[in-house]
């Protein structure tokens, strides 16, 4: 079983930002960086904390940063293994590391403790669900399966997160709907475009009504 006080985690921030048309990690979401509410939400979580990510701009939230290994964008699946790697070195006492996304900012201040509690083997992998949708992109990966996900990187046709989930143990974990006193909203609500923000806005001025 891994906990709270030993799980490391990584914050995965290498996305292209296409559909937002400029960075959306330094988006504005009430007054301050999504990134920002992002660390502030998973730091509590975790024993250590990095940044997935390698662009000057990732410097100023004085996170240690983790770059792709991989050349090229090959998606949250590079990400993973470089946090994989990255903690090896870093904490090596844990068994798994927790990744969330830099686009979701409301996600369940429970999630490390809710997913490490359905670690019933050391090699599972332990995923967020909700709704009827599973979300990977948050999940506990044990670090024992890293050589394999490199093995399995090293082909360009293999990037698609939940045909490597299918190689391994995997578990979900479903979370409720976030409730305000006027609005819901799914706890891993991803944020991709400027509409998609302005939801986000309007759902986060809901919390604090």
């Amino acid at each position: 079983m891994t906990s709270r006080q030993a799980t490391p985690g990584l914050i995965l921030a290498g996305g292209l930002s296409r559909r937002m048309g400029t960075n959306k990690a330094l988006s504005q979401l009430g007054g301050k960086p999504l990134l920002t509410h992002v660390i502030e939400r998973v730091h509590p979580q975790v024993s250590k904390l990095a940044l997935n990510a390698a662009e000057a701009w990732a410097q100023t939230f004085e996170l240690p940063l983790v770059p792709d290994t991989k050349a090229g964008h090959a998606g949250p699946l590079a990400g993973i293994l470089a946090g994989m790697r990255y903690f090896a070195n870093h904490a090596a006492q844990a068994s798994h590391i927790l990744t969330v996304p830099a686009d979701s900012p409301f996600f369940p201040d429970d999630l490390s403790s809710r997913l490490a509690d359905h670690i019933m083997q050391e090699d599972a992998i332990v995923i967020a669900a909700s709704s009827g949708h599973v979300h990977p992109v948050f999940g506990l990966w044990p670090v024992s399966i890293a050589d394999d996900l490199e093995h399995w990187l090293a082909d360009d046709n293999n990037r698609r997160i939940r045909s490597f989930l299918a190689r391994h143990h995997t578990l979900g974990v479903t979370f409720a709907t976030l409730e305000s006193e006027t609005a819901s909203i799914d706890p891993f609500y991803n944020i991709n475009t400027p509409d998609e923000l302005a939801t986000a806005e309007t759902f986060l001025r809901s919390m604090s009504v």
